[in-house]
Order: C-alpha cells, then sequence, then structure tokens
C-alpha cells in the first residue's frame, strides 16, 4: 500500500520561505513521479510542480516558476518542495500525489493515483 505523508506548513509572511515534505512508502516501481499540488478555499486543486523519479526531471507551473523548488532523495523516498519569496495568493493546502507516469507538464490531479493528507501554508502579515 503506496502511503505519502506531507509535513513542513505552516504561517510565513510574505517574502518568507518554507520547505514542504513529502515522505513515500510501500512504493513500487511502478510509480515513477511524484506531483505537488495546492487547493485554496474554493478554488480547483491545480498542479504545482512535479518531478521524475528516475532522473529528476521537473515541471512547474507558471505562477511558481523561479520562485519554488521540487528535488528528491531517492535514498530518503521523500520529495521536497522548497518555496521561498511567498505571495498571499500562495496560500492553500499542499498535497503531494504519486503517479504512474511523468508527463513532462503541469500535473493534473486524475492522473495521479495516491494522495497525501495535505499540510496548510498560510502566507499572511
Amino acid at each position: 500500500q503506496v502511503q505519502l505523508v506531507e509535513s513542513g506548513g505552516g504561517l510565513v509572511q510574505p517574502g518568507g520561505s518554507l520547505r514542504l515534505s513529502c515522505a513515500a512508502s510501500g512504493f513500487t516501481s511502478d510509480y515513477h513521479a511524484i506531483g505537488w499540488f495546492r487547493q485554496a478555499p474554493g478554488k480547483e486543486r491545480e498542479g504545482v510542480s512535479c518531478i521524475r523519479s528516475s532522473d529528476g526531471s521537473t515541471y512547474y507551473a507558471e505562477s511558481v516558476k523561479g520562485r519554488f523548488t521540487i528535488s528528491r532523495d531517492n535514498a530518503k523516498n521523500t520529495v521536497y518542495l522548497q518555496m521561498n519569496s511567498l505571495k498571499p495568493e500562495d496560500t492553500a493546502v499542499y498535497f503531494c500525489a504519486a503517479a504512474a507516469y511523468y508527463s513532462g507538464s503541469v500535473p493534473a490531479p486524475d492522473e495521479y493515483d495516491f494522495w497525501g493528507q495535505g499540510t496548510q501554508v498560510t502566507v499572511s502579515s
């Protein structure tokens, strides 16, 4: 059974930074991509970034490009999302998820099979 657990969310001032972690367990070789998504109140879940497990290829949504960095530590089965220069509009619950395929484009929720429980990120002064 694949399990994903996010951590690292919290309250930060505009311009600040947070690093989210996604710890994975129970993985098989069938899952090759991890994506980060976020969902703000009253809005649809949107893809933020994704990474291919094998070679570290990455993709970022335009709204976070240049501010967020996704990375992986395969030895720890953990994927990170470093978020810098945070803005109030980044406020959302952030989820990580696992997919069988790396699309090389903005991650879409229906492409991902397993999800974590989410971690709240609030950017406010």
